[in-house]
């Protein structure tokens, strides 16, 4: 009778044959899908990335079953498959197999998230502060530095300790690229564990801010004078900043290179590719992201021993970038005794987030108060610096070894 069951309801009855640890991890998992759906619909949590994502990580724990010779899997993707031959075979059988491979394994669609981010950046925002845009910027990367430091004093390889650590800088397409080439083994559970914590900055970063900054402070007003600049002087700073970064750091060039070309198209009012890479390419590659990242969440691959310690430094950077960053917005304001040291917390490349959050933080206080303009240049400048941090670490990690 049990077999009988166990044929004809795979996805319960391999719960009854698998081991204990692996079934009771699939079951969590399962209810931790429902738990991030659900909070992305009520928008507690990011829904762009996390409805796809809760959905994915149910369905792949939910639809295992029975393959050839009495294996368990599923039909879904298999993120560990390296030989061409069984490769190709499997292809035919896994609907998300090609789009594993040919998308998220080689960093692709962190580029093409990057076309859509650059398409929606305006670079007058950072031309607007363009010092203290970057100062909070570079702040706001403290907690990928000291994560790498404390990720090598916890033993980690120093490659693995700095994938993990570019979480600090709440990028999630970099973190994808730098986990590709420094950690390709922890890939997996590090681009899972990014996506997952970055969704928590909607919750948690605004108590950060009211810990950090006081009330008065917090609502305060910044007189800005955003300068005049044709766009033919943008388009020109965007193209030659994009050179310049390829040139120093070739590793990262493809991620710079989707980024200022999204920004290019938007100065050069190129409309029909500026629609294509906001809307269509960056929306579907979105999807697609979550999607992946959700059915990668097995609980055999998120059973690997080191995720503990993924769990507790992907937090740690994060806690300690925008702690930095906030750090960053003091430093403006005491320079300058014009500046919301809110904004800092933007200096954390999540974008647009941070600057919402900034904005929002502001408005709590003085509902007249517009610093979204600058948080925005801050955010922008974050997603510089923060693929420049990838660039060196890609670079130079190798001198350590």
């Amino acid at each position: 009778m049990l077999d009988t069951v166990i044929q004809l309801f795979p996805g319960i009855g391999s719960l009854f044959v698998q081991d204990t640890t692996i079934a009771l991890a699939r079951v969590f998992l399962i209810l931790f899908g429902f738990a991030l759906a659900y909070f992305g619909f009520t928008r507690t949590l990011e829904p762009l990335i996390m409805v796809p994502m809760g959905i994915g990580m149910i369905a792949i724990n939910s639809g295992v079953l029975f393959l050839h010779a009495g294996n368990i899997g599923t039909i879904f993707l298999d993120p560990l498959v390296e030989q061409p031959d069984v490769l190709v075979n499997i292809m035919q059988v896994n609907f998300l197999q090609p789009i594993y491979n040919f998308m998220f394994s080689n960093g692709l669609i962190a580029c093409l998230v990057f076309f859509g981010i650059g398409a929606m950046s305006e670079i007058g925002f950072i031309l607007a502060r363009p010092w203290s845009c970057m100062i909070v910027a570079i702040f706001a990367e403290m907690g990928t530095f000291a994560t790498l430091v404390i990720g090598a004093k916890l033993g980690l390889p120093i490659g693995e300790a700095a994938a993990v650590a570019t979480i600090g800088g709440a990028d999630g397409p970099m973190v994808l690229f730098s986990s590709l080439m420094l950690a390709p083994k922890l890939f997996v559970p590090i681009s899972i564990i990014a996506y997952l914590y970055l969704s928590l900055t909607y919750a948690g970063y605004p108590y950060l801010i009211k810990l950090f900054v006081p009330k008065k402070y917090r609502g305060m007003d910044v007189e800005v004078e955003i300068p005049e600049v044709s766009k033919k002087a943008k388009f020109i700073f965007t193209i030659s900043v994009c050179a310049l970064l390829c040139l120093l750091l070739p590793v990262a060039a493809p991620l710079m290179m989707s980024f200022f070309l999204g920004v290019a198209i938007k100065e050069a009012e190129i409309h029909p590719y500026q629609e294509l890479l906001e809307n269509t390419v960056l929306y579907a590659s979105t999807l697609f992201l979550g999607l992946l990242l959700g059915t990668l969440c097995e609980a055999q691959t998120l059973l690997n021993p080191k995720v503990a310690i993924l769990l507790i430094l992907g937090v740690t950077a994060l806690a300690i970038s925008a702690i930095g960053g906030l750090l960053g917005g003091w430093f403006v304001y005491l320079v300058t005794k014009n500046y919301n040291p809110v904004i800092g917390i933007a200096g954390v490349s999540c974008v647009p987030t941070t600057a919402k959050l900034a904005q929002y933080a502001a408005e709590e206080e003085n509902p007249f108060a517009m610093i979204l303009p600058l948080a925005m240049g801050a955010n922008i400048c974050g997603v510089i610096v923060s693929a420049i941090a990838t660039g060196v670490f890609v670079s130079t990690l190798f001198i350590v070894k």
